[in-house]
C-alpha cells in the first residue's frame, strides 16, 4: 500500500514539476540558470522515498567558474539525489532521444540542455568541440555522466572520454560529483530507506592533460571517484 501511494504521489509531483518547469523555462528561454532551478525542484523530492540526503560541497566549489562536472549515474533515483547538486549556469548533455519522453523530454529541452545524437559518432565528436566553444563563449558549465549509462549496481563503470575532451578543449577543470550507493537500498514499501550522501569534490586541472593522454585523464578521475564512493558507503554503513 505504501509503495502504491508513493508511486502515485511521486508521479503527480513529477508531472507538476515538468509542466511548471517547461512554462518557467519558456518564459526565461535560454537562461543559463534554468537547468539548476528545475533540477533542484526534482532534488527536493527525496523525502517521498523515505530518504535522508546530505549535500556536501568542497571549499573551492563556490568559485570554480566554468567547468565540466562529471557524476556517477546509478539509476532513476539520481533524479532526487544528485540532481540537487547541479550548480547555476550549468547545462547537462543528454542523448537526443530524451526529448521523446512524455513531459520530461519537453522540460529537458526547454531548460536549455544540450541534446547529443549518440547514434552518429562523427556528429557526437564534433559536438564535444561545440560544447567547449559554448563553455567559453557563454560562460557556462556542463554536467555529464561519463559512464554513458546507468550502472544499476555494477559499480562505477568505465568512463567514456567525451567529457574529458571537452574540458581539455575548453581549458576548464573537471569537477567530480559523487553519490553514495543507492542501488538495492531503496524499498518503496519501507517507510525509511536510510541516508544518501552527495558530494562535489575539488576541481581537477585539465591543463596537465591533452588529447594524447585523455584516457589517462579519464582513468585518474575514475579512480578518485571510485575511492570516494567507497568511503561514503563505508561512512553510511558505520552510522
Amino acid at each position: 500500500m505504501l509503495k502504491l501511494a508513493r508511486i502515485i504521489i511521486v508521479v503527480l509531483f513529477c508531472l507538476i514539476i515538468c509542466i511548471c518547469g517547461t512554462i518557467y523555462s519558456l518564459i526565461r528561454f535560454k537562461n543559463p540558470n534554468n537547468v539548476s532551478v528545475v533540477a533542484r525542484w526534482f532534488g527536493r523530492l527525496y523525502p517521498l522515498f523515505g530518504l535522508t540526503v546530505e549535500h556536501r560541497y568542497s571549499p573551492e566549489s563556490a568559485n570554480i567558474g566554468p567547468c565540466v562536472y562529471i557524476a556517477n549515474h546509478q539509476n532513476n533515483y539520481d533524479m532526487v539525489t544528485v540532481s540537487y547538486m547541479v550548480q547555476p549556469r550549468t547545462v547537462s548533455i543528454g542523448k537526443k532521444s530524451l526529448i521523446w519522453i512524455p513531459f520530461f523530454g519537453l522540460v529537458y529541452w526547454a531548460t536549455g540542455n544540450i541534446l547529443l545524437d549518440r547514434d552518429n559518432k562523427n556528429k557526437a565528436h564534433n559536438t564535444m568541440g561545440q560544447v567547449a566553444q559554448r563553455i567559453n563563449q557563454d560562460n557556462l558549465s556542463v554536467w555529464m555522466f561519463p559512464e554513458g549509462t546507468r550502472s544499476r549496481g555494477r559499480g562505477l563503470l568505465p568512463f567514456k572520454t567525451g567529457a574529458f575532451h571537452a574540458a581539455i578543449a575548453a581549458g576548464v577543470p573537471i569537477v567530480p560529483v559523487v553519490c553514495s550507493t543507492t542501488q538495492g537500498k531503496i524499498e518503496l514499501n519501507r517507510l525509511h530507506n536510510g541516508k544518501v550522501i552527495c558530494e562535489i569534490l575539488p576541481p581537477i586541472d585539465s591543463r596537465q592533460f591533452n588529447k594524447d593522454n585523455v584516457r589517462e585523464f579519464a582513468n585518474h578521475c575514475h579512480q578518485l571517484m571510485q575511492q570516494r564512493i567507497a568511503e561514503l558507503d563505508a561512512e553510511i554503513a558505520q552510522s
